[in-house]
């Protein structure tokens, strides 16, 4: 049995409706699931990626992408962990267009926080010149989750973040009303704050941010 198929059947066959109506809560309703808790979920993953690994190789993007398709939670995260998995050896250029598209599709926290991080920061890690090209799209469009993404992409970074482009992307979207976006403002100036302290004190103590920001950008800091 192909990959999807084998899948798809393994995990109609963990389905809790209890467990699954306690997930879609979480989410809002937004998805649906099939209720399976997160250990279990990837032990079945693992062993049918590993056993399917040849097939999965040969077209993991559309692989991918039909998983993002379908309508359960639970199968939208095992193709971002494909993409996570495969991408990183394969970059195309033209690979933007596809981690644009997962952004935009099915969108909420869970989805888009992992693949801002782990797919489009590795993205501009690679392409490094595409970089302000694409935030700055992604930065101006009408799309909340783009903006976010524009915000947090360097997560992953570390010492590497371009802090005057975080920055510039805090001070753009620090009068934003959007719950998603306020977090996401500070979160990115907190986790900085582990490389830069100095540099994230000043900024906050210097700009006017949203309460929320700037309550969790100095989450850690000491009273």
């Amino acid at each position: 049995m192909p990959f999807i198929p084998e899948l798809l059947a393994a995990y109609e066959q963990q389905h809790n409706p209890d467990r699954a109506h306690q997930m879609e809560a979480y989410l809002k309703y937004h998805f649906k699931f099939y209720g399976i808790q997160s250990t279990p979920r990837r032990a079945t993953f693992k062993a049918l990626f590993d056993k399917h690994k040849t097939e999965i190789a040969q077209d993991f993007r559309t692989i991918a992408w039909e998983l993002f398709s379908q309508p359960q939670r639970e199968l939208h995260y095992c193709g971002i962990e494909i993409l996570q998995k495969l991408l990183p050896k394969n970059w195309q250029k033209s690979d933007l267009v596809l981690i644009e598209k997962f952004l935009v599709t099915n969108s909420w926290w869970d989805s888009v926080d992992t693949i801002a991080k782990y797919l489009l920061g590795g993205y501009l890690q690679h392409f490094q010149a595409e970089t302000y090209t694409v935030i700055e799209r992604y930065s101006n469009s009408s799309n909340l989750w783009l903006n976010r993404s524009a915000i947090i992409f360097q997560l992953g970074y570390k010492t590497n973040t371009n802090g005057d482009l975080l920055f510039a992307e805090c001070l753009k979207h620090a009068h934003s009303k959007e719950f998603f976006i306020q977090k996401s403002i500070g979160w990115a100036l907190r986790e900085y704050h582990r490389c830069n302290p100095i540099a994230v004190e000043e900024f906050v103590a210097t700009n006017t941010l949203k309460p929320l920001s700037k309550k969790e950008a100095l989450k850690h800091v000491a009273c």
